[in-house]
């Protein structure tokens, strides 16, 4: 069995995503032995993470005062509780979160950041728009800041540091070690036990064998569990879905690796740990199918400006305030209750080379790579590369040079669903009547207009209004869109420093949890919705949150 002698450590961190990371990492900078397990192989070192665009949600920062973008505190908290809906007694803690979350985004979480060698992209990203009124869901202003070298660059600075420590043996971090129960003696949490999995050399990603070869014991009077969500687990995702959003589809891409199984949410469940909002989740609707999977159902979601029109399977277009980037969920419970798993995307070259950006760092190989060169070409004619080879090789795209032959690359790719072309027809010429005059009723035409009045936007975000059927615009392009797996926003319920709460509302002695696991906080201190760039800062504050607490035991 490894480790025989029952060597104790002062903390024991469960998975290696970015939440265990910083934990593991304030661990280390108070001066604790730390033990970090992951089941996977050393190649899937900082877990979803690394896949990430890198995107952070901060307020008031000089990104933003540079871009002419007022933002305050006061703004965030309107637009934070308007999209989180908070409206049950589970959500005393996730409301706690959310008030502190919001003054650490506004606070210290950027110069922290920054210290640490961290930088972002100077154009501030415009997410989920909303495009209702002011105490309805959606950002007011540009919030999203995207990280200069994307999700791994988020990561560095954490990994040098828990790196350091192990290469100085003040730290261990052992892969391939599955964590297959919390141990509990006199009602507190004091180790771990599990399985030794066989040595695999997998790339990053990819499904790896569950052989076990050994079984372990860890000792240590402060477990965190930051384990991740069910995203990877499409039956666990139907099952926790809730009927406010329809019927789950019949079929779904996954965003994340097959490894993000909950599996550590229901061992913290089995040592007495309490789960709240698990019926909260967030998925794409703009999910395209990975024309180089890594993983079973590799989806990859698109990051559309506001000017694709967008359909349903039949060719209906979607109601206002449905419009590319502007409300997820809402969107998500549209097509959910269409009946259909899929949606479209029409527009055209021009709409394509400013508007699709690709959510992920290998998507992005100019941010993640921090080549200058490659990232002026997003500014001069022509699609990202990673773009257009999609577009080329995706089986999602339809390119045509005419509507007719549009409708009929549309039906020949979903032939088990009747398209009404006349329909299709109907909705694109008369959404080009209305882009041609100054004065609209169409709200999306107002929307794209109001868009480029922000200069990020008319920059590299958004296409200068036109028609979809100008030839000087073509060719005509259909996305067909499938809903993509990404995070429960739900999760074990921990108090302010990340302690796991028990039915009877008392802190698990010794058990922590931070990142998806916890809901990012609390069990879910996103409430219903995200604002966007909250994923991963949720994973930097409740790692942080959490190492700091168990530091100090």
């Amino acid at each position: 069995m490894s480790n025989p002698t029952g060597t104790e450590y002062d903390a024991i961190v469960v998975g290696a995503g970015l939440a265990g990371l910083v934990a593991a990492s304030e661990l280390i900078h108070a001066g604790k032995r730390v033990l970090v397990l992951d089941q996977e192989p050393e190649a899937s070192l900082g877990g979803q993470a690394w896949w990430s665009f890198g995107g952070l949600f901060l307020i008031d920062s000089p990104e933003q005062r540079r871009m002419g973008i007022h933002d305050s505190a006061e703004l965030a908290h309107q637009d934070w509780f308007a999209s989180a809906d908070f409206d049950r007694e589970e959500d005393l803690w996730p409301r706690r979160w959310a008030e502190a979350y919001l003054d650490f985004a506004g606070g210290e979480k950027r110069a922290w950041l920054h210290e640490m060698g961290v930088r972002w992209f100077p154009i501030v990203g415009w997410a989920e728009r909303g495009g209702q009124t002011a105490t309805s869901h959606g950002n007011s202003v540009p919030r999203f800041h995207v990280t200069w070298g994307t999700g791994p660059g988020v990561l560095a600075p954490f990994l040098e540091r828990v790196q350091g420590a192990v290469d100085d043996a003040s730290a261990e971090l052992r892969f391939r070690h599955r964590v297959d129960e919390l141990i509990v003696e006199g009602g507190a949490v004091v180790g771990v036990r599990g399985a030794v999995l066989a040595r695999d050399d997998v790339a990053r990603g990819v499904a790896s064998s569950r052989e076990v070869v050994d079984e372990f014991e860890f000792r240590s009077s402060a477990v965190l569990v930051t384990t991740g969500g069910i995203g990877g687990d499409h039956d666990l995702v139907r099952a926790a879905w809730p009927s406010r959003l329809g019927a789950p589809p019949a079929g779904m891409l996954s965003g994340v690796p097959a490894s993000v199984d909950g599996r550590g949410i229901a061992l913290a469940k089995r040592a007495g740990g309490h789960t709240v909002n698990e019926d909260r989740m967030w998925h794409y609707t703009e999910g395209i199918i990975n024309h180089s999977p890594v993983w079973a159902q590799h989806g990859i979601r698109i990051l559309p400006g506001p000017s694709s029109l967008w359909l349903d399977a039949t060719g209906r277009r979607l109601p206002a305030p449905l419009f590319p980037g502007f409300d997820t969920l809402a969107t998500l419970e549209h097509i959910a209750r269409s009946g259909h798993a899929h949606s479209w995307f029409i527009l055209t070259q021009k709409i394509i080379e400013k508007e699709f950006a690709l959510s992920g760092s290998e998507q992005n190989p100019d941010l993640t790579g921090k080549d200058l060169r490659l990232l002026a070409s997003r500014i001069g004619k022509g699609a990202p590369a990673p773009v257009e080879l999609f577009k080329e090789r995706g089986p999602d795209f339809v390119v045509a040079g005419s509507i007719e032959q549009l409708i009929s690359g549309m039906q020949a790719l979903e032939p088990s669903v009747r398209l009404d072309g006349e329909l299709v027809e109907r909705e694109i010429r008369a959404r080009d009547r209305e882009i041609v005059n100054d004065f609209t009723k169409d709200a999306q035409v107002t929307a794209i207009r109001g868009a480029r009045k922000y200069l990020g936007d008319r920059l590299i975000r958004v296409a200068s209004p036109h028609q979809l059927l100008d030839p000087k615009a073509g060719p005509l392009i259909a996305v067909r869109l499938h809903v993509l797996t990404r995070k429960s926003l739900g999760g074990l319920e921990t108090d302010l420093s990340g302690r796991v709460l028990g039915p009877d509302g008392r802190t698990v002695p010794g058990l922590f949890a931070a990142g998806e696991a916890s809901g990012f906080g609390g069990g879910g201190m996103h409430g219903y919705r995200s604002l966007e760039g909250t994923f991963l800062g949720g994973c930097l504050f409740s790692g942080r949150v959490a190492g700091r607490a168990m530091a100090g035991l």
